[in-house]
């Protein structure tokens, strides 16, 4: 086990009303209250655990999803390692909304690891979204991140959307906060994603080449030519 801790800034985004307050609570606190109040600004709570061998500590970023996109402030991003992108599974409108939230991280924060969760599944009598939808909206992210078009056109029907097994893109977990199903399984997704990369980050370092003092100056050719 490493013996230095590493910490990892975790931003959650979406539409107010989908349950990103209830899933921080939930993960770090291991507690549902239907009666929270709708974030003012962001708030954060923060978790310690293990990830392959190597202490973390989570920094999770709650948002106040009404201020919309562009208005949380470049500060706010700043020094992000990962993004947890929201919507609720009963609400149409909060997964057209995923795109401009995952448009605004990159700008802010540059690309880094997300995935995307579908909460609110113990209302799934009341479901929006259907699960095909949300996956291939994920690996549309990976296959045409530039074309934000394509990233948009998993919106409509969902019983037409391709499967996404088998395919490598962004991570779909769906969860319920107030069950706590698929929460620790997708905060530990983001986690360690985030990790690896900022591990590999560290190797990628160029460090300067050593100079041994030891080692002899090489002799000048002191004659004179003329």
């Amino acid at each position: 086990m490493s013996s230095k801790r590493q910490l990892l800034k975790i931003i959650i985004l979406g539409d107010s009303g989908v349950g990103k307050t209830s899933l921080m609570h939930q993960y770090v606190n291991k507690k549902f209250d239907s009666r929270y109040k709708a974030t003012i600004g962001a708030d954060f709570l923060t978790k310690e655990l293990e990830i392959n061998g190597q202490l973390v500590t989570l920094q999770i970023w709650d948002t106040a999803g009404q201020e919309r996109f562009q208005s949380l402030g470049s500060a706010f991003y700043r020094g992000a390692d990962a993004c947890i992108l929201v919507f609720d599974v009963t609400q149409q409108e909060s997964f057209a909304h995923i795109s401009s939230w995952l448009e605004e991280f990159n700008i802010q924060a540059g690309r880094r690891d997300s995935v995307l969760i579908g909460n609110k599944t113990d209302l799934n009598d009341r479901r929006q979204v259907a699960s095909k939808t949300a996956q291939a909206w994920c690996v549309a992210q990976n296959n045409n991140h530039d074309d934000k078009n394509n990233n948009n056109n998993n919106n409509n029907n969902s019983d037409e959307a391709p499967n996404s097994a088998g395919v490598e893109g962004m991570q779909y977990f769906e969860t319920s906060a107030k069950d706590n199903t698929g929460v620790e399984e997708a905060f530990l997704a983001v986690a360690a994603a985030a990790l690896a990369k900022k591990a590999t980050a560290e190797e990628d370092v160029v460090l300067p080449q050593s100079v041994n003092l030891a080692q002899p100056a090489p002799q000048r050719n002191n004659s004179c030519p003329c």
